[in-house]
């Protein structure tokens, strides 16, 4: 069987028998991969620890088993690429991690490499890790950044007072007729988080109002181009921390 060296981050994990576990990674070898994690039962003293790597987001490097049977490829080897810091220890980043894993598990379904997207996800996670200022605006910057790799960042030029025309991607002066847009106090914040940098997030404030509205607009923008969208479970924990 085929052995390769990898990394990933970790999305989703769900307990397989007594003493093992599926996880889903986005790799930097083939996208969205499912993989059987061994060995971590009371008894395997040696593995036991493996457990702790699969958290939200955890950025790994591992060695994957190509599987001739099944779906799921096996993890021979997996380490941490790189310890993060603050991640699960704060409730703040810890819960936009919680969002963030389940919104790219929820939308990544192709088995393809797929470098851009790759690089975007792991550099955001070391991101998140490192500010300490404008946390509580990052996973709204993190979606509108995400979108330009899934194939629909909105377009076109903004000028002050439109609103954004979700069926077109684009800025415009008028409400399609349509009734698919985003009213204009979210389209300029769409704006602002198009523009900014992760580490000058501070710089935008927002109220715990705002920001739940600001998300169901994106959620909807989402929604309309990718039907894989539904009710996002990590919300409702979201709402309540910021």
């Amino acid at each position: 069987m085929k052995q390769y060296k990898a990394r990933g981050i970790v999305l989703n994990t769900i307990k397989y028998g007594e003493s093992s576990m599926v996880a889903q990674l986005l790799t930097d070898v083939g996208g969205r991969r499912g993989y059987i994690v061994q060995g971590l039962g009371k008894g395997a003293s040696k593995n036991r620890g493996k457990g702790a790597l699969f958290q939200p987001m955890f950025l790994v490097d591992f060695v994957g088993i190509e599987s001739n049977k099944t779906e799921l490829d096996r993890l021979k080897e997996v380490t941490l690429a790189e310890p993060l810091q603050s991640i699960p220890f704060d409730v703040r980043k810890s819960t936009i991690a919680l969002f963030m894993a389940e919104i790219l598990y929820r939308l990544i379904r192709e088995v393809e490499p797929n470098s851009p997207l790759f690089d975007f996800v792991y550099c955001s996670v070391v991101a998140l890790d490192r500010m300490s200022e404008g946390v509580y605006n990052f996973h709204l910057w993190f979606m509108v950044g995400l979108s330009r790799y899934l194939g629909f960042y909105p377009s076109g030029d903004y000028t002050e007072g439109d609103v954004f025309d979700i069926e077109s991607g684009t800025f415009t002066s008028l409400p399609p007729r349509s009734g698919l847009f985003i009213n204009a106090d979210n389209s300029r914040l769409l704006h602002e988080l198009m523009e900014v940098d992760a580490d000058r997030l501070d710089t935008i404030s927002l109220s715990r109002i705002q920001r739940k509205e600001f998300i169901g607009s994106l959620l909807a923008y989402f929604g309309y181009h990718l039907d894989t969208i539904h009710t996002i479970s990590s919300l409702r924990i979201l709402s309540e921390v910021f």
